[in-house]
């Protein structure tokens, strides 16, 4: 079993840098590749990012390469994603996901968090 619990998300201006935090409890934390959905009103969650247990791995959208960054700590039980650069449709609710075998499709994922919000005004 593992719980997952997301901080970090606020309102921000467009260009701005937010990092999201996701503390997971659980000793088998470190088993577990993470990900990163987010799910813009009225429409489908969708994968942002995901890092495979040993963290040498890490998988983006295309819309977010090269302003956002996965990564985690797994002395610390915790996965990141450090967002820069934010854009007005970077917002949404942002949720953190855990899954013995790396996905990108939500529904193969086991836990999820309660989410956090993301808002970047223009």
């Amino acid at each position: 079993q593992v719980q997952l619990v997301e901080s970090g998300g606020g309102l921000v201006q467009a260009g701005d840098s937010l990092r999201l935090s996701c503390a997971a409890s659980g000793r088998t934390f470190i088993t577990y590749a993470m990900a990163w959905f987010r799910q813009a009103p009225g429409k489908e969650r969708e994968f942002v990012a995901a890092i495979r247990w040993s963290g040498n791995s890490t998988y983006y959208t295309d819309s977010v390469k090269g302003r956002f960054t996965i990564s985690r700590d797994n002395a610390k039980n915790t996965v990141y994603l450090q967002m820069n650069s934010l854009k007005p449709e970077d917002t949404a609710v942002y949720y953190c996901a855990a899954k013995q075998r790396l996905s990108y499709v939500p529904h193969e994922y086991d836990y999820w968090g309660q989410g956090t919000q993301v808002t970047v005004s223009s």
